[in-house]
């Protein structure tokens, strides 16, 4: 392992003022010598990526949570999924990306320095999939880390000190998307790491006029809600999540106290779906989806599509659940109430309306009361109520109530209605 970051400055301060900045890298040793050319000064205030990326949430598909790097993952599965998001009309709910996880590339880069795809798995080239995906209307994403290696066991070549060269590869193959991950980072300081891929990024999209959305995969260790925006459009806040309630729990609670931190153009990332991959209960994932929109996170199919039940896609493609995570006004959910287990979360929306999440933590049965005061909204006749699982309507002067099952979400959009026809008296 090389020293940390902040050690080695501390034995560098004899360096002079615009080198200090580099000084990590440059007192690391040659493998992170040759890096220094490739790091930039850390980013400025406003930076952005080209082509207003992730205005909504993005939504898609990525392997890992399903296939991790079994043999399965392969070109064909995934030349499969995309055909299947066209065939299923995910595509017109909002799903777009197809991305591909670790374990796409062989263990050593080839002779140049280049990223060589593993020819077993991709026989045919990482563009070849690409150009299978985009010629269905969709958006391809690809994998690295901002290490030396990646964080399968066995690990294919990293970014650091190739960046400029693996951002080429992937703007010449059609890349759309990249997660970019944080393993085997030798210690060398986060924003460093992070903000070179950034500037990679850019100098890459600026000549293939193709933007890549850029997803800092770092865990939340370094709190990259504060700090996320100024190098890509999405932060993981929590580490991966697991196909069990506990965890999908854990990090919702851990993400929802981040909201002021999200909006168009930068959203907190509580990692992958999960639904569908049979580790919870169909209830237990209509909470997740529920939870994940409200929070306004991206949307990331994590189960295989080409094995997916008819309940799976019915909660995937539940419009109007999307529709409050894709909301144009890019609020994420707050928490209004919380006691004995009843959760009260409510998203405003661009209409004016609200979405509220009736969520039941404990294993039981629990009535949950709110009201359109306690939610927020503005004083008016009535209220349309709209549950947007069970599809119904009713209207309410101002009391929100529901019995919602163990480890059940109601999830609620509720709208002032200003003017109303009242049926004439008998």
């Amino acid at each position: 392992m090389f020293p940390s970051a902040r050690r080695v400055r501390a034995r560098c301060l004899t360096a002079r003022p615009v080198v200090l900045l580099l000084a990590p890298l440059l007192c690391m040793g040659s493998l992170v010598t040759s890096m220094a050319s490739a790091i930039p000064l850390p980013p400025q205030q406003g930076t952005q990526q080209p082509g207003d990326l992730a205005l909504t949430p993005p939504m898609g598909f990525n392997n890992w949570n399903s296939t991790h790097c079994r043999t399965e993952f392969n070109a064909a599965m995934i030349k499969g999924i995309a055909d299947i998001i066209i065939a299923k009309g995910l595509r017109d709910v909002g799903y777009e990306y197809v991305n591909l996880d670790d374990c796409w590339a062989m263990p050593e880069r080839d002779a140049a320095g280049k990223l060589v795809p593993d020819p077993v798995r991709f026989p045919h080239g990482i563009k070849e999939v690409a150009d299978h995906i985009h010629a269905k209307g969709l958006k391809f994403g690809l994998y690295s880390s901002a290490g030396t290696r990646t964080c399968d066991s066995v690990g294919m070549p990293g970014g650091m000190g190739h960046e400029y060269s693996d951002a080429r590869q992937f703007a010449e193959w059609g890349v759309d998307y990249l997660k970019y991950d944080n393993c085997n980072n030798q210690g060398v300081d986060y924003m460093l790491r992070f903000t070179a891929m950034r500037d990679a990024l850019k100098a890459a999209s600026a000549k293939t006029g193709r933007p890549i959305l850029y997803s800092l995969c770092e865990w939340g260790s370094y709190r990259p809600w504060r700090w996320g925006r100024e190098i890509g459009q999405i932060w993981r806040t929590t580490r991966d999540i697991k196909d069990n309630w506990a965890s999908m729990l854990s990090i919702m609670k851990h993400n929802l106290p981040l909201a002021k931190y999200a909006g168009p153009g930068g959203w907190n990332d509580p990692d992958m779906l999960e639904v569908g991959n049979g580790g919870m209960t169909d209830t237990e994932y209509r909470t997740h989806f529920s939870m994940w929109a409200v929070m306004a996170a991206p949307l990331l199919i994590g189960t295989d599509l080409r094995v997916a039940t008819s309940k799976t896609f019915a909660i995937l493609s539940n419009k109007e659940v999307v529709a409050v995570d894709q909301d144009r006004l890019g609020k994420q959910g707050i928490v209004v109430a919380e006691e004995d287990g009843r959760w009260v979360v409510v998203k405003q929306l661009a209409d004016g309306s609200r979405a509220v999440a009736l969520f039941n933590e404990t294993g039981t049965p629990r009535r949950i009361v709110s009201s359109t005061k306690a939610i927020g909204l503005p004083s008016a006749p009535r209220y349309r109520v709209r549950d947007l699982w069970q599809r119904t309507t009713r209207h309410t002067v101002g009391a929100l109530a529901a019995t919602v099952p163990g480890h059940g979400t109601v999830l609620l959009q509720v709208t002032p209605e200003r003017e109303f026809s009242r049926s004439p008296r008998p």
